[in-house]
């Protein structure tokens, strides 16, 4: 086949060069692959078991049964380039997994890990051995065995490789030569390698683990590696796996008991294996059992061996379809057995303050506020400057940054670097390794230069559990209140653009969930696109009283809000409506706050409004002037504000209203849910009063530290 072709002005089919044939393919395989994926999605599948199947469906299983089909997509003649291409993208994958292994972890892990992925690893390989005596006395009769292997000499290359990490320094830009000549080696390793009888993808494997794992050097590589490998050039490799598939070859009862046979001594081996070890350090049993079928997976590098197996003869085409289906269903039956199996029982100490009103003002206000990206930083510190107060134990504010875990590498390296002694929290950095967020360092700055405590987090977890780490540290850090961000983004020209259902869902969910008070900050840039010093803080807030529990909350952190000599306050507060059942108790907080903070005080300003029709409220609101934020409860009684819906039913009535474009652009608004302890709660954490108290406190002798990092 040439590389290109004429074209089909000139009479020539395109298909019949390598080149057109090649984007072709590559385009099916990558279009087939993710519609998988999103088909699978539901079921939680993870996106190599839709690269798996879509590789077997292309094959002769499948798709590939029609001739028509096979010879003009995947033709005999263009299967040399497919493969070249796809071994090319597993050389690099490999390389990349090699770059997520830091061998410094393995000492980290302790003893009882150790015995476990040893005990996973010894009784499979054992059972595997006499498999493979009944496979080569039935099916692979007359197959070669494979050659041992050795592996020797990468001292060579890491000093090269060090150096290079040595001249990429924490806030550089790694120089373009070094980036190339390391993917230059990645090749030549390979070339290496295969020279000597190994196959290529060790050598390259060997490579990413011999790259100095500190500084910005391998987390860029990474970044400018993985999604050209990982989203196009890998999913090749599946296909090209799935074109030696062909699951008709497995025929008779024979070889289904064959089949019944490996999946059952794979399952045995890992699952048991790894069940008796966990037991034996003392591992309870749920996550002994969730352990074993989570070390029971498989994926690329059992389908590489299967491959170089079936490349070298040592598998025929039946034991070989055999072997990948029992790697598609091992795979595919781990999601929904841990989730059925694994219910992780987390248990804490109860606490008191779970809200911004409370009988005891003075005690220490605990606060964690949550943000997806650096466009909430200014505002979230914003926020924590207006609300630190001006009493003896002031503010306490744990900035956790929300990340999402996707099965990119650089997302799953970042997993790993979070770990600790095999757990999955982390609570310092180490000194001077560069891997810092820095994220962190706009915390860091504000708490140097402020009254305010602030540890900074992160969380890495899934979009459908990240609730859970939110609320679960929390409950942890004992916080009085939850700030989560808006879903939707502020745009220049005033609109909202949605980040997607799934992070509104996630708002919804610690609502639902939450120990604590929870506010929703719809940002539009509250003191602007940077920080405000304290000195220069001016701002105006409006606090919308209807009545209800979640009024009084939103007007008691006005109240601690106001403080600030920065800051004045307006409160307008509407009529009750008549039969309000918390009219005594609105009534009794509003006098307090008449007496203790508005009388007096020039920053405050107290009016009331009638609130029969719609109009009136809305005219009154807007009446107000223009201000820096609004201040509203969600579970107020008032029938919705806007003409239409909002579909964003975590707002509430009014907020639902002031989080519309065309109410307002420029301000700010702070939806608040007060903790109410005699309604039903759907805990996450189990409250057990005998548990010792362990509160991360950030203090001036652990600043710039991070803490309780849990990887989702």
């Amino acid at each position: 086949m040439k590389a290109t072709s004429d074209g089909i002005f000139q009479g020539e089919n395109p298909l019949n060069s390598a080149l057109p044939l090649a984007i072709l393919q590559i385009c099916v395989v990558v279009v087939l692959t993710r519609v998988l994926a999103f088909v699978l999605r539901p079921l939680r599948q993870p996106r190599v078991i839709a690269e798996i199947i879509g590789g077997i469906l292309l094959g002769p299983s499948a798709l590939g049964r029609s001739t028509v089909f096979l010879n003009t997509v995947f033709p005999k003649q263009s299967l040399t380039v497919l493969d070249t291409l796809a071994n090319i993208g597993l050389l690099y994958f490999l390389f990349l997994v090699g770059l997520e292994l830091d061998l410094r972890a393995i000492r980290r892990t302790g003893s009882s890990a150790l015995v476990i992925a040893i005990a996973g690893i010894s009784l499979p390989f054992i059972m595997g051995i006499g498999t493979s005596f009944v496979l080569q006395h039935t099916v692979a009769r007359g197959v070669p065995r494979g050659p041992g292997f050795v592996l020797a000499a990468f001292f060579l290359l890491r000093p090269v490789l060090t150096w290079m990490a040595r001249r990429s320094p924490e806030g550089e830009p790694v120089k373009e030569l070094y980036i190339c000549a390391t993917l230059a080696i990645v090749l030549a390793a390979g070339f290496a390698t295969d020279t000597i009888g190994i196959h290529a993808l060790f050598g390259a494997f060997i490579v990413g683990i011999i790259v100095p794992k500190d500084g910005p050097f391998a987390g860029v590589l990474l970044e400018k590696v993985e999604d050209l490998i990982s989203g196009l050039f890998l999913p090749l490799y599946f296909v090209s796996s799935g074109l030696k598939t062909d699951v008709m070859t497995i025929k008779g009862g024979r070889s289904w008991a064959l089949l019944v046979l490996v999946v059952g001594t794979a399952c045995f081996g890992k699952i048991g294996g790894t069940l008796a070890a966990s037991l034996i350090v003392r591992v309870p049993l749920r996550e002994a059992l969730t352990l074993g079928f989570l070390m029971n997976t498989k994926g690329l590098v059992e389908l590489i061996v299967l491959n170089i197996g079936k490349d070298r003869h040592v598998l025929n085409d039946e034991t070989f379809a055999i072997h990948v289906l029992m790697a598609l269903i091992t795979t595919f039956i781990t999601t929904p057995v841990v989730m059925a199996i694994y219910k992780p029982a987390r248990r804490g100490p109860p606490y008191k303050n779970r809200a911004v009103q409370r009988a005891s003002p003075n005690d220490e206000f605990r606060m964690m506020a949550c943000f997806h990206s650096t466009r909430n930083i200014p505002t979230i510190i914003n926020l924590m400057e207006s609300s630190r107060g001006t009493r003896k134990r002031g503010i306490t504010v744990y900035a956790m940054h929300l990340v999402e875990l996707s099965e990119r590498s650089s997302a799953i390296s970042m997993v790993h670097k979070a770990r600790r002694n095999g757990m999955p929290f982390w609570n310092r950095r180490r000194n001077g390794d560069g891997d810092g967020d820095q994220l962190v360092v706009a915390f860091e700055t504000y708490q140097q230069l402020s009254r305010v405590s602030i540890r900074a987090m992160t969380a890495i977890s899934d979009l459908h559990t990240m609730h859970e780490d939110v609320v679960t540290s929390a409950h942890q850090k004992r916080a009085a209140l939850i700030v989560l961000p808006f879903h939707k983004l502020h745009q220049m020209d005033g609109h909202m653009e949605s980040l997607g259902d799934q992070y509104q869902h996630i708002n919804q969910r610690v609502l639902h969930h939450a120990p604590c008070s929870v506010a929703i900050l719809v940002d539009r840039g509250l003191g602007g696109a940077a920080q405000v010093a304290a000195s220069d803080v001016s701002y105006t807030i409006v606090a919308i009283f209807f009545g209800g529990r979640d009024d009084r909350e939103a007007l008691a952190y006005g109240m601690r809000m106001v403080e600030h000599p920065g800051i004045g306050l307006h409160v307008l507060r509407f009529s009750p409506q008549s039969g309000t059942s918390d009219r005594a108790a609105d009534d009794t907080f509003l006098e307090d706050f008449r007496t203790k903070v508005a009388n007096g005080n020039e920053s405050v300003q107290y009016e009331e409004k009638p609130a029969e029709e719609k109009a009136e409220v809305v005219e009154a609101i807007k009446a107000a002037g223009r201000c820096n934020l609004f201040l509203v409860g969600q579970g107020t009684s008032r029938m919705p504000l806007a003409d239409r819906s909002t579909d964003c039913p975590e707002l509430g009535p009014v907020g639902g209203y002031l989080a519309l474009p065309e109410f307002s652009t420029v301000a700010s608004v702070l939806v608040m849910k007060q903790y109410d302890p005699t309604a039903k709660h759907y805990d996450l954490v189990e409250e057990v009063a005998e548990l010792a108290v362990d509160v991360d406190t950030p203090g001036p002798s652990n600043r710039g530290t991070n803490a309780s990092f849990r990887a989702g």
